[in-house]
């Protein structure tokens, strides 16, 4: 009966093991994708200010249409990764829990989905216009 219980704790305890890794591999994705994102924004943001240095007489995009693209860019890839730490905080905060229960996570894929469709609808009315 004792070893019962002690394999039930050990396979308890390599489930929570489990889940760490994945909450860790998860944080790492958003990571990687939060770099990309703000990587992206910085370089049309710079794309866009040395287009301007080159021509500084000319009027290159009179509402900074560019600038507000990158700057979205940059703002979504920053907020999108404090949003993953926070989730990543609470996520080992449950699963250190001993009455550990399983709640779904605020979504935070498909808010970044969004913004994104946002964002890419904004760039295709300016690039339509």
């Amino acid at each position: 009966m004792n070893e019962d219980h002690r394999d039930t704790s050990r396979s308890t305890e390599l489930a929570r093991e489990r889940s760490r890794e994945a909450a860790d591999r998860t944080l790492m994705a958003w990571i990687r994708t939060s770099l990309a994102l703000i990587g992206f924004g910085f370089g049309v943001g710079k794309v866009y200010y040395y287009l301007g240095a080159v021509n500084p007489g000319q009027a290159l995009d009179p509402i900074h249409s560019a600038r507000v693209f990158g700057g979205a860019f940059v703002a979504l890839g920053t907020f999108g990764l404090l949003a993953a730490a926070l989730q990543h905080w609470q996520t080992l905060k449950r699963i250190q829990r001993k009455d550990f229960v399983y709640s779904v996570p605020w979504p935070l894929t498909e808010l970044v989905t969004v913004v994104l469709f946002c964002i890419g609808v904004y760039a295709l009315m300016d690039i339509l216009r």
